[in-house]
């Protein structure tokens, strides 16, 4: 640990595949190379809020149901703050995505910063995307400096893959540089047909995927679009691909093609790198998911590994990522790269919020 400044942050998340979670994470850091995990809590909501959120999906500006929404989500995740009962220094609040789409310079996510800061008494820094996206980057993906921070012993290459709603790789090569963009979907679509077919949250374990058939036409059509064409850094919303792909699939063989998909996504991107990584840690949801962990170490020429394997919670990972943004932001640090989101140059980002000083938010 080196001389500067350390950091208590709190940070939340509250992913797009909506697993009926806020991720809550207390770490220690200096916005450098120091970073000590404290605690983690999920906090569980109830399946009217997915419904509410979700009805937002896709949404440009506010409206009745995206206010109630934003109120909704931001009282939850002052609530998730209050249960982990921890004092900090900063919260980064990363809100709500209802909608990312780089290619329109787009990016939205709900949340009331200035809320979370009056009622939790801790400053608190959201709206971690824009800066990147107004200097003309993609906005996302942003934890890859964090992957980098928590890989610090780890033998280079070595790649980290986030299965959240949307799959995102970071490269770190021999030089610490990183490579790093969304390769696919990966939970969201699994968990919307999940829903869809049994009411359930998410396919556990990927058992039904695993009783499934893969339809290989549709796999093979999901790998000529547009995206998979496109060299990195770029993004993508999680309603870049929708269910019609295997509306004609029974679920079984609908879920394993899906996690085909996924996976097919995820081995293009690899193909596309530098070099082969020498292993590749798995966090987010997906790592539990044992099917879809199967077909990655199938198909892949190196060890696919929980992020345990390096000492660290998979499921804390993004929200420890946006504790560790909020002290880069609070120190004028970079959120983001060129290799990382396309932005033309190193950029900080996010908007903070003083708990003494943080104003209502207007309704428009």
């Amino acid at each position: 640990m080196n001389a500067a400044k350390v950091y208590t942050a709190i940070g939340l998340m509250s992913g797009t595949s909506l697993d009926g979670e806020i991720d809550v994470a207390l770490i220690r850091t200096d916005g450098h190379d120091f970073v000590e995990a404290l605690a983690f809590q999920p906090f569980p909501y109830a399946q009217d809020v997915r419904d509410k959120v979700r009805e937002c999906f896709g949404k440009r500006a506010p409206d009745k149901a995206v206010l109630a929404a934003e109120k909704l989500v931001t009282n939850l995740h002052i609530a998730a703050v209050r249960a982990l009962g921890q004092p900090a220094d900063i919260i980064g609040f990363h809100g709500q995505t209802l909608t990312h789409d780089p290619a329109a310079g787009f990016t939205w996510q709900i949340g009331d910063g200035a809320a979370m800061a009056r009622a939790t008494g801790i400053d608190t820094i959201s709206d971690f995307r824009s800066a990147d996206m107004r200097a003309g980057g993609q906005g996302a993906p942003l934890i890859p400096l964090y992957h980098r921070a928590i890989m610090a012993r780890a033998h280079r290459p070595v790649a980290v893959l986030n299965l959240g709603g949307v799959a995102n790789i970071t490269f770190i090569d021999e030089n610490n540089d990183l490579i790093a963009f969304d390769t696919g979907p990966a939970n969201a679509l699994m968990d919307d047909m999940t829903q869809k077919c049994t009411g359930a949250a998410f396919d556990e374990n990927g058992k039904m995927a695993r009783n499934g058939r893969v339809d290989n036409a549709v796999v093979e059509a999901f790998l000529t679009h547009d995206y998979f064409q496109k060299s990195g850094p770029k993004s993508l919303d999680r309603n870049a691909w929708d269910l019609d792909c295997v509306a004609h699939l029974n679920p079984n063989d609908a879920l394993a093609t899906l996690c085909e998909m996924t996976v097919r996504g995820v081995k293009a991107a690899l193909d596309n790198l530098p070099l082969p990584p020498c292993r590749l840690y798995a966090c987010g949801g997906g790592r539990k998911n044992d099917f879809l962990m199967t077909r990655l170490n199938a198909l892949l020429p190196f060890p696919v590994l929980p992020v345990e394997d390096a000492g660290w919670n998979g499921d804390a990972i993004e929200a420890q990522g946006f504790a560790y943004l909020a002290v880069r932001s609070l120190l004028g640090l970079p959120l983001s790269l060129p290799s990382t989101t396309g932005v033309p140059a190193p950029i900080t980002g996010g908007v903070l919020f003083r708990a003494d000083e943080a104003p209502e938010k207007k309704s428009p």
